[in-house]
């Protein structure tokens, strides 16, 4: 894998890339975009930050890439939707710098309160003033969180050490998860009405870009105080300015900008209004935080070669942590279920049903779904089908996709069947596992117990003496070793259902002649790349 770096990226945090010998690493920042179109092409992977904005130019250039990893959690400079279309998974690192951003809107917070930006360079250059700096105490003021998430949650926690009263405004959580913390949830309009501190927390979108503007500032107390570390654009910088210019907001303090570096009047002017603390978006900027995400995004990029699941992809399914480790075999064996079926089934599908049989069918198995659905296409298209994208090829090609959990089970505590419908009939494959081990165990209606190896011979024929024999005579004339075979049956001397593992692949003359000799009504051999 060639992974491309194109921001500053912690060094120390790359050591589980630089430590891999299937990954080579090449990091060359403030590359001119038309540079980076030329050069992204022979890369699989890219790292970035919020320097390097990961747009359909940028992406269509990149043929080779399987993933995007910005190495942070915002993800408003990759074009997410755009990406998924091409089936390039996007992963961020949603925790790494989470302790450091809260630090950072609490150090802002103080800085504001206390006058430190501006009693610090009165105090050097030989002044000794005190009465112009007097501040204000947080004991006893009520803090409106705006996003209770990662960041947010911790912000609510330091700030009820402060002894503040805390509210939070996050539709997207349990009420269970505010009691937590320690705070009351309530609308946003009652966050604006009540509060003496403002603090956004939420990502940047359609339906958070410009939540805080001239009406909201209209409805807030006098003298309120607004911090933004989260991202530029969630308030409206020109409202934000006419509220300090009228006094309505006493101070505020802003990490972000909607323009990175500033180029507009309005955002020039806010930065450098007295009333205003400002840092450059440093608000993942700890040495620790650098270290973390760094060594967040590396590791997914090695599961992603070890074929385990991704925890931290924005754009893939993915289980509750919990159940990530006891859900990674089910994968697996749906992934190899989904190549050998694809490689036996008719052509031209319409329906694809995914049956989930026993205890595995108490989980949340969309992600299974997935799996072995990009497993199950990948051979049927040009493009390269994943679990990113497996459900928007699906959709393209006009094949429904069905999902059914049952938890009762006559045989195996967990089974999962695989089945395709088409023009000519129903192709269906059901497997488990057994001691870790996937295993076929049905295929079509006939009994089976075999593992999938990575090149088999299936064959189907009216059964009589003597053809396995034949079949094993012809092989072994042409060099082409048995592992294993797994016969089955519908009757005595009815149709037979004979799975051949070998250990090279036959020649299509070889598989021919086979057909000839038992007569064969079915005869196909599978490659499979899922299994080593």
């Amino acid at each position: 894998m060639k992974v491309l770096i194109t921001d500053e990226i912690s060094q120390e945090g790359l050591q589980p890339l630089l430590d891999d010998p299937r990954i080579s690493v090449d990091v060359k920042l403030g590359l001119p975009v038309a540079e980076l179109h030329r050069l992204i092409g022979g890369y699989d992977a890219i790292i970035t930050r919020s320097g390097t904005r990961v747009d359909p130019p940028l992406i269509d250039h990149a043929r080779r890439l399987k993933i995007i990893a910005r190495a942070g959690v915002g993800i408003d400079n990759v074009d997410v939707e755009y990406a998924s279309k091409k089936g390039i998974i996007v992963v961020n690192a949603p925790f790494g710098n989470t302790n450091s951003a809260a630090e950072h809107t609490l150090a802002l917070l103080l800085s504001l309160c206390r006058n430190i930006t501006l009693a610090n360079p009165s105090l050097k250059s030989g002044e000794w003033k005190r009465a112009p700096f007097t501040g204000h105490e947080l004991k006893g003021r009520t803090l409106g969180v705006i996003g209770l998430g990662k960041v947010g949650g911790r912000v609510a926690l330091r700030a009820k050490a402060f002894e503040m009263e805390v509210l939070a405004c996050d539709p997207y959580i349990s009420e269970k998860r505010a009691e937590d913390f320690g705070v009351k949830l309530v609308p946003l309009e009652d966050i604006v009405r009540y509060a003496d501190v403002i603090s956004v927390h939420t990502p940047l979108n359609e339906e958070t870009r410009g939540m805080i503007g001239d009406a909201q500032f209209a409805g807030m107390k006098e003298g309120v105080i607004i911090v933004n570390c989260a991202r530029g654009g969630i308030i409206d910088e020109t409202a934000m300015l006419a509220a300090l210019d009228s006094g309505k907001v006493l101070g505020a303090a802003f990490d972000v900008f909607s323009e990175e570096p500033p180029e507009s009047e309005t955002v020039k002017r806010l930065i450098a209004h007295p009333r205003m603390i400002v840092t450059p978006h440093l608000g993942a900027n700890t040495f620790e935080a650098q270290k973390n995400v760094a060594v967040d995004v590396s590791r997914e990029l090695v599961n992603y070669l070890d074929g385990r699941p991704m925890e931290n992809a924005v754009n893939i399914p993915r289980f509750d942590p919990d159940l990530m480790e006891h859900m990674r075999p089910f994968m697996g064996l749906i992934s190899q279920m989904g190549e050998f079926l694809s490689q036996l089934a008719p052509a031209n599908p319409d329906k694809v049903v995914f049956t989930y049989t026993g205890k595995l069918a108490r989980y949340d198995c969309a992600p299974l779904t997935v799996c072995g659905l990009a497993a199950l296409l990948n051979r049927q298209t040009e493009v390269d089908v994943n679990m990113v994208n497996a459900r928007l090829v699906a959709r393209t090609m006009g094949i429904a996709v069905e999902e059914v959990r049952t938890t009762e089970t006559e045989s195996f505590s967990n089974l999962v069947t695989l089945a395709i419908h088409t023009p000519e009939g129903k192709r269906t494959l059901a497997g488990t596992l057994f001691e870790g081990m996937a295993k076929i165990v049905k295929m079509r209606d006939f009994q089976t117990d075999f593992t999938p190896e990575p090149h088999m011979l299936v064959i189907s024929y009216a059964d009589r003496p003597g053809l396995i024999g034949k079949i094993g005579t012809i092989l072994g004339e042409e060099g082409v070793n048995i592992g294993n075979m797994n016969l089955g049956r519908r009757a005595k001397a009815g149709e037979a259902m004979v799975v051949l593992t070998i250990d090279s692949p036959a020649p299509d003359a070889v598989v021919e002649r086979i057909a000839q000799a038992v007569e064969a009504n079915f005869i196909k051999q599978v490659h499979m790349t899922t299994v080593k």
